[in-house]
């Protein structure tokens, strides 16, 4: 199922369509005079006949599912394969096409399908191709060389589809017009394998500045020594090459063909000004690339982080469980009670849940209730008193996914400082309410507090694990009056 990754309050798409209908109506306006009129009545003919597709678009992205996602789906087919076809061919047979209105309407259709469609292909197949081992290894440098590359073929086949052709080329200067001919180019293929050449030439000059800049002034020079040192850096980079490319570039037959695009004398300030440019150009590219992957780094280092700290705390909790059961299995091995067998088969079910479901990030809420019904149920079997125990649940669906060993820490808690404390006949309640959107859980039990009680360490890992687990998206209250001790945890799941 397609899900939208981002936040869904940033409403990307929506902003595309607003960005699409502004572009559109720029369109309109030129060979206008009256522009601002033009713009803003084609701006509003779309956002009225097109008010659907910003609609269906801004309340996908509000509920967090992807486009074909529940009634997402059929909120996409009525808008895409129903109204905007439908407008589009009524809007043809009533409007007449001189009308300004019609090829507004017309266009602006034609735009959004195609924008769609980018979008769906995005998001279902792009994806899959930004995954590519290859793709997410190639660096900066090697994308800009692969476009430098290209464009350079590209331009050098634009160049022999305008030669002999008296619009682009007289007889000393070749303009290179914006056309290709594919015959031509085959036909002249040395030379334009030449001029593609010679293109890359000239590009690779500025990439020389780029390159150096990427690999020694911005992470060696500027971030070590400061900006000052990085500019006089950056001047005596472009001082020592720049003579040397520029006669370089003077010399490549193509430059004549241009009509002399580069000077005869290498020292003119033109050429130190076009490597003064680059590196320029390049210099916030390169502080945002640093800065992402300085915050990736570090996003990284708190992840890690955070897991040992999260595992440190189960290995903490676990010999915690371990050691409570045991003490009682030892009590009920020492009374020889006829439930000692089924209180070992109770425990050893136990300890399979906590030794490797508990290694899972995330289990089925299913799996947590049976894990606190047989705690539950040994407890109860070790019990001298009556114990008025009640368990209440209400999970919308099993496989609700949640953290394991989070619940049973109250239960643990109400045994050792309240059930098993009491002079009387002690209670349990217990509620559980679960779905989709969150979890609580209360747990109340009889409480008398003794002179020497201390909390342990069940609920304080609780609460640094729910801030590790779920940041700003757990609430835990505890209270305790009148013999009674009420513990709550409310987890937002989404």
């Amino acid at each position: 199922m397609e899900r939208i990754t981002g936040a869904s309050t940033r409403r990307n798409d929506t902003w595309l369509y607003v960005g699409l209908f502004c572009w559109i109506s720029v369109g309109f306006t030129i060979g206008r005079d009256d522009y601002w009129g033009a713009y803003f009545r084609s701006l509003l003919a779309l956002a009225v006949l097109w008010s659907p597709v910003l609609a269906v678009t801004w309340v996908r992205e509000g509920s967090g599912e992807g486009r074909f996602a529940g009634r997402n789906r059929t909120a996409w087919l009525g808008c895409f394969l129903g109204y905007l076809p439908l407008l589009l061919i009524v809007s043809g047979a009533l409007i007449n096409p001189d009308r300004m209105i019609w090829p507004v309407v017309f266009t602006g259709g034609l735009c959004i399908a195609t924008l769609e469609c980018v979008l769906v292909a995005e998001s279902r197949y792009f994806g899959r191709w930004y995954q590519v081992k290859w793709v997410r290894k190639l660096s900066l440098e090697k994308a800009v060389l692969v476009s430098i590359t290209g464009l350079a073929l590209l331009l050098g086949a634009m160049a022999v589809s305008s030669l002999d052709n008296p619009v682009y080329h007289s007889g000393k200067q070749l303009l290179i017009g914006f056309e290709i001919h594919i015959f031509k180019v085959l036909n002249r293929f040395p030379t334009f394998l030449s001029y593609s050449l010679q293109l890359l030439i000239m590009y690779l000059a500025g990439y020389f500045f780029f390159y150096i800049n990427s690999r020694w002034l911005v992470p060696r020079i500027l971030k070590e020594r400061g900006i000052l040192y990085y500019l006089l850096c950056s001047a005596a980079l472009v001082g020592i090459f720049y003579p040397f490319w520029g006669q370089l570039l003077a010399n490549l037959p193509l430059s004549k063909v241009l009509g002399g695009v580069f000077s005869a004398n290498p020292f003119v300030s033109e050429n130190a000004f076009g490597g003064i440019l680059v590196l320029a150009i390049s210099l916030p590219v390169l502080l945002a690339i640093q800065w992402a992957k300085q915050n990736s780094l570090i996003a990284s280092l708190k992840h890690e982080k955070s897991q040992a700290e999260l595992d440190l705390l189960k290995q903490q909790l676990n010999p915690h469980f371990f050691f409570n059961t045991l003490n009682n299995l030892y009590a009920l091995s020492l009374q020889r009670s006829e439930h000692t067998s089924e209180s070992i088969l109770q425990l050893s079910e136990l300890m399979r849940y906590v030794i490797y479901k508990a290694k899972e990030p995330l289990v089925t809420m299913e799996d947590e209730v049976k894990y606190l019904r047989d705690y539950l149920q040994l407890q109860k079997i070790r019990l001298k008193r009556n114990l008025d125990l009640q368990f209440e649940e209400e999970i919308e669906d099993g496989t609700i996914l949640i953290a394991p060993l989070l619940l049973i820490v109250f239960v643990e808690n109400a045994f050792k400082h309240g059930v098993e404390n009491a002079e009387s006949d002690a209670f349990l309640s217990i509620s559980l309410k679960a779905d989709r959107h969150s979890v609580r859980f209360t747990c109340e039990n009889s409480f008398e507090p003794a002179p020497d009680a201390h909390t342990g360490i069940g609920l304080t890992n609780l609460r640094k694990r729910l801030a590790l687990l779920y940041p700003a998206k757990h609430r835990v209250t505890t209270s305790a009056g009148s013999g009674v001790f009420v513990a709550t945890l409310e987890i937002d799941l989404l």
